[in-house]
């Protein structure tokens, strides 16, 4: 009885989290602001670098990390048309491409226009799934 519960629990809290990344927007503007390099000091540099080359790849970044109640531990974005997330151990591998979906409609949400990639790392930081978004056919191709 409790795995049957822990197995719903873990469920509806996936399932949250997909309609979350699908339905809100993560940035205010779908305009990337860059921020020069010479406007920051070391440390804000560094945190720039580890969420996002952009102003909106880091706020993405950011709110990927912040929203997924636990499923991610960490992303970046890169050149605001690559995303790559670090799962955690909570995330089941059959729950790994629908997660990288969710995250290819949110990602082209606030970054219209343009080809797509998505990075998913395991929790030992080995990639596990590519998903690859084309804007002019609106398909996914993912790669494992």
């Amino acid at each position: 009885m409790a795995i049957n519960f822990i197995q719903i629990r873990r469920f509806i809290a996936t399932t949250l989290l997909l309609l979350m990344i699908v339905t809100t927007t993560a940035c205010s503007s779908n305009t990337p602001t860059n921020i020069s390099s010479s406007t920051l000091d070391r440390t804000e540099a560094y945190t720039q670098l580890e969420r996002g080359n952009s102003m909106a790849g880091q706020k993405f970044g950011d709110w990927v990390v912040n929203t997924s109640q636990g499923l991610i531990k960490d992303a970046y974005v890169r050149d605001n048309n690559k995303l790559g997330v670090v799962i955690s151990e909570q995330v089941k591998p059959t729950e790994v491409k629908t997660l990288a979906k969710s995250l290819t409609m949110g990602f082209h949400k606030n970054f219209p226009n343009q080809d797509l990639t998505i990075l998913i790392y395991a929790p030992d930081k080995q990639r596990i799934l590519t998903s690859k978004y084309d804007v002019q056919s609106n398909q996914i191709e993912y790669q494992a």
